[in-house]
């Protein structure tokens, strides 16, 4: 009898909803955190990530961009191999030629110490290399050279026209000079390269590699032409012929399809030389210019 008052207020007594039992349960874990964890709750087990999770999109995207990195670092692998198969030919050219060069240098020196004139005579026209003319002859040898577009190379100046026939070096610099103008490059850049094997420190010797690098570009080896050109001024960027070197240089880096290489030349030229430039080859440099649509 005493029981059954409180059996009937528990009986009547509503149940807890579902909203009430989740409460008390997250109270209950609460209680259990702060004892197992004093100093504040974990972050990976303090309850739900709001954190939203990853879309198709964003995983497509992601795909895409390491697609993306993958082609580009196999685009780099590939071009680190080219250059280096590039520059292994390179090289092996460069050695290909130099030896072929001192070859070349080592049988014209033998032909020099010879007693016989080291440059062998080309045509009936072409003057004797080294045996001293009569003045007649000297005056010949003044006469100008190709005018259309290009500089003139002076085989000798008026200032040591009396005393060339007393130099053998100006007389060898001097026929190969006539055989360039003759429109005989092979022999001329021959001839040249001879002269300055024998000559080395001689005052043409800026003039005569400055005119290799025109025969070999008169000649259509505009390659060839560019490196000459460009060891002349490296080699004596004092000499006489350094600044006709470099506007050259331009001009056969036009040949080869490279306007861009071709300004950097004539910015050099500008920059080493400024106002030293002279009158006509600066004349010549602004319509290069032009044509290379420098900046």
């Amino acid at each position: 009898m005493a029981l059954a008052p409180s059996v009937g207020l528990a009986q009547s007594r509503p149940a807890p909803t579902p909203e009430q039992r989740i409460d008390r349960l997250e109270r209950q874990v609460q209680q259990v955190q702060r004892q197992v964890f004093p100093k504040g709750r974990p972050a990976e087990t303090a309850g739900f990530s709001d954190d939203p999770a990853a879309t198709q999109s964003s995983v497509v995207s992601l795909d895409q961009r390491l697609d993306a990195l993958e082609k580009q670092m196999a685009d780099l692998v590939r071009a680190s191999e080219e250059n280096g198969n590039r520059l292994r030919n390179l090289e092996t050219g460069l050695g290909q030629l130099k030896n072929d060069e001192d070859q070349r240098i080592a049988a014209l020196e033998q032909r020099v110490a010879q007693p016989q004139p080291a440059i062998a005579p080309g045509p009936a026209e072409t003057p004797p290399t080294i045996a001293p003319a009569p003045p007649p002859s000297r005056s010949r040898r003044t006469a100008p050279s190709k005018t259309s577009a290009t500089l003139t190379e002076p085989p000798a100046t008026a200032a040591v026209a009396e005393t060339a026939a007393a130099d053998p070096g100006e007389d060898a610099y001097t026929a190969g000079f006539h055989m360039w103008e003759a429109g005989q490059y092979d022999q001329a850049i021959s001839a040249l390269k001879a002269f300055t094997a024998a000559y080395p420190k001689h005052r043409r010797s800026s003039y005569a590699n400055n005119l290799i690098g025109r025969a070999l570009l008169d000649k259509g080896d505009a390659r060839g032409a560019a490196n000459a050109l460009l060891a002349n001024y490296r080699t004596n960027p004092s000499g006489e012929r350094a600044q006709d070197s470099l506007y050259y240089l331009g001009q056969a880096l036009m040949k080869l399809g490279q306007p861009a290489q071709a300004c950097k030349a004539y910015a050099e030229l500008d920059a080493v030389y400024g106002a030293k430039v002279r009158p006509d080859l600066k004349k010549l440099e602004g319509e290069a210019k032009a044509q290379a649509q420098c900046s």
